[in-house]
C-alpha cells in the first residue's frame, strides 16, 4: 500500500512540476518577448496588468484612447505581466485573420467556450475545423435561409402580438425589457429553424424556462473580474476550482446535450428511411437535417465524415450563436431607432410600402433603408466587440503603417513569438474615424448610400466591417442572422413606435461574450433595455 501511495505521489509531483514548468515557460516567453519594446500604457498591476482598467471601461474606449496616444500598433499587459498585441492596422489584421493555422483561439478561450459549446465549429481549429465547416456550409447558403424566412416572420408576429397585448393591458403603452423578449423569441426561432424543436420560450415564464434562464445567467455582464477562470484554463489540475456561473453553464450544457442526443437519434433514423443520399441532396428545412444529409451522403468519403460526437457538438453551437447574437443586435437596433425618431419614421415608411405581413427573404433584401439600418446597427453596435488570437508558431506580421519602438527604431513588420496573443478590435475598426469620417460614432444609416473609400481595406466577409470577421474563421451563420434581424425589425417597426423608458445616458454597455445593455443607475438588476412600446393606429 505504501509503495502504491509513493508512486501516486511521485506521479502527482511530476505532473505538477511539468505544469508549473509549462506555465513558467509561457511567462518567460512573454517577459522576454520582442514586443516589450512596442509603445503602450504602463503596467499598473503585476497580477492583472491593464485588464482591470479595461474591464471597468466601456467596450473599446480605453483601447481607442491608447491608439490616439501611442499609435496604431501597441502592446499592453494582461495576467502576470504577459503582453498582448493590439493593432488597428488593416494589413496586419488581414494577415492574422487569413492565416488561421498560425493564429488560433487561445487555450483559455477554447477551454471556457468549450465548457458551454463543446467541440463545435466555433471552438475547434485546424483540420477538424475545416472538416466541420465544409460539411456545414450547405446548411447556411442563401437557398436554405430563404426556406427559413417564414419561421423568422412567424415568431416575430407572435412577439408583436404579445407586445400589443401588453400595451393594451397597460393603457396603450407598454414598458418592456426588449432584450429579454428578443432573447426568448430568437431562442424559439433557432429551436424551430435548427431542429424543428419547440422551446416555447415566448409562451412560457422566462424564470421557469430552463434553457432561457441558464442563457440569461451565462451572458449576464454584471459579473466581477475573476482570476479563477484563467487559472483553470492554464492549469488543468486546478479545474476543480469553483467559479461564478458554473452551475448555469452546466445546466445549459446538460439541457443542450439531452436535446441534441434526442434530435440526432430521431433525425438519423428519419433520414435512413430515405435510402441512399447523394452529396448534393441537401435540400431540407432545419439546419440539423441539412447537416446530417451532407454528412450521411453516400458519395462523401468516410474520412471526411463527422463522427456523431462532432455532429452533436454543433447543437449547442447552433443554439448559442444562433440566438444570442441576433437578439443582442436587434436590441441595439431598437435602442438606436428609439434615439432617432426621424430614422425610425423613415424606416417605417419604407416597410409599410410592402403590402404583406409575411414577406419573403427577397422582399426583405429589396428594402434599401432597412438594409442600411441593419448595416449601421452592426457597425456601431456589433454584438461581439473583439476577439482574441494566439500565435501557434513564430510569425512576421506585415504593417501598412510602421511603428516606432521605445528605442526610436522604426519597424514595418511585427515579429512575434509562438504564444503571443493579439486582439482583433472589431468595434474599434467599425467606428475608426480615419476610416469612416469624423461622424464615425454617430448612428447614420445614410452613410451607406456612399461608403468611404478607406473602408474597402477592412477585411470583413460582409458590409465593409469586422462584425462577422473574415477568412476561414468568418461567421458561418451571418446570412441567417441578417435575414432574421430584418424580419424582426420589419414586423416590429411596422406595428409600434419605440422610445427609451429611461434617460439615454442611463444606458451603458458591458460585455462577457456579447455586448449587452445595462442601466448605469441599477447595474445589479442585470442586462436590460427598457422601452416604451406604443402600437400604431394602423396596427
Amino acid at each position: 500500500m505504501g509503495a502504491v501511495t509513493n508512486v501516486v505521489m511521485s506521479l502527482a509531483v511530476t505532473f505538477g512540476a511539468y505544469r508549473a514548468y509549462k506555465l513558467l515557460a509561457i511567462l518567460y516567453s512573454a517577459w522576454t518577448s520582442p514586443l516589450r519594446l512596442l509603445p503602450g500604457p504602463a503596467n499598473p498591476s503585476w497580477i492583472y496588468g491593464n485588464l482591470k482598467d479595461i474591464w471597468d471601461a466601456e467596450n473599446s474606449v480605453l483601447h481607442e484612447q491608447w491608439v490616439k496616444e501611442y499609435g496604431k500598433t501597441i502592446t499592453y499587459s494582461t495576467w502576470f505581466g504577459m503582453s498582448r498585441l493590439y493593432t488597428t492596422d488593416l494589413k496586419a489584421l488581414n494577415h492574422v485573420l487569413n492565416n488561421s493555422n498560425v493564429w488560433q483561439k487561445p487555450e483559455m478561450a477554447k477551454y471556457n467556450l468549450g465548457r458551454i459549446l463543446g467541440h463545435g465549429v466555433l471552438v475547434v481549429e485546424g483540420e477538424q475545423h475545416k472538416q466541420q465547416r465544409k460539411i456545414m456550409n450547405p446548411a447556411f447558403g442563401a437557398a436554405q435561409i430563404r426556406e427559413l424566412t417564414e419561421i423568422f416572420i412567424d415568431k416575430a408576429v407572435e412577439l408583436r402580438d404579445i407586445w400589443a397585448s401588453e400595451a393594451e393591458k397597460e393603457g396603450g403603452v407598454a414598458n418592456l425589457n426588449a432584450l429579454s423578449w428578443l432573447s426568448r423569441m430568437t431562442l424559439d426561432v433557432i429551436g424551430l429553424a435548427g431542429f424543428n424543436y419547440h422551446f416555447d420560450a415566448l409562451a412560457s415564464d422566462p424564470k421557469k424556462n430552463e434553457l432561457n434562464k441558464a442563457f440569461s445567467k451565462i451572458f449576464d455582464t454584471n459579473t466581477k473580474m475573476s482570476i479563477i477562470p484563467v487559472l483553470r484554463a492554464l492549469i488543468p489540475a486546478l479545474r476543480w476550482l469553483p467559479a461564478d456561473r458554473d452551475a448555469e453553464s452546466k445546466a445549459a450544457r446538460d439541457t443542450m446535450d439531452r436535446i441534441g442526443e434526442e434530435l440526432l437519434r430521431n433525425s438519423k433514423a428519419e433520414l435512413s428511411k430515405q435510402g441512399s443520399l447523394g452529396k448534393d441532396s441537401v435540400k431540407g428545412k432545419t439546419l440539423l437535417t441539412l447537416l446530417l444529409r451532407a454528412n450521411m451522403a453516400s458519395d462523401l468519403p468516410e474520412s471526411q465524415r463527422m463522427v456523431d460526437e462532432d455532429v452533436l457538438a454543433q447543437v449547442p453551437t447552433f443554439l448559442v450563436a444562433g440566438h444570442e447574437t441576433t437578439s443582442t443586435a436587434t436590441t441595439w437596433a431598437l435602442y438606436a431607432l428609439s434615439l432617432a425618431p426621424q430614422i425610425q419614421s423613415k424606416l417605417r415608411d419604407e416597410l409599410l410600402s410592402i403590402s404583406t405581413d409575411n414577406p419573403t427573404m427577397d422582399e426583405l433584401n429589396s428594402l434599401p433603408y432597412l438594409d442600411a439600418v441593419v448595416r449601421e446597427t452592426l457597425r456601431v453596435h456589433p454584438p461581439v466587440t473583439h476577439t482574441i488570437r494566439t500565435a501557434f508558431q513564430d510569425d512576421v506580421i506585415p504593417l501598412e503603417t510602421p511603428f516606432t519602438d521605445c528605442n526610436g527604431k522604426v519597424h514595418d513588420v511585427i515579429e512575434v513569438s509562438k504564444g503571443q496573443s493579439l486582439i482583433v478590435p472589431i468595434l474599434a475598426i467599425n467606428r475608426d474615424a480615419e476610416l469612416w469620417g469624423e461622424d464615425s460614432l454617430e448612428f447614420k444609416p445614410e452613410r451607406w448610400e456612399k461608403v468611404p473609400e478607406a473602408v474597402a481595406g477592412i477585411p470583413g466577409i460582409w458590409g465593409n466591417m469586422l462584425t462577422f470577421l473574415s477568412g476561414p474563421r468568418a461567421c458561418i451563420g451571418y446570412r441567417f442572422s441578417l435575414v432574421e434581424t430584418k424580419a424582426i425589425l420589419f414586423t416590429l417597426i411596422r406595428a409600434f413606435e419605440f422610445e427609451l423608458a429611461v434617460p439615454a445616458e442611463d444606458i451603458g454597455k458591458k460585455s462577457t461574450i456579447v455586448q449587452r445593455p445595462i442601466l448605469r443607475s441599477d447595474p445589479k438588476s442585470g442586462n436590460q433595455l427598457p422601452l416604451l412600446v406604443k402600437p400604431l393606429p394602423k396596427f
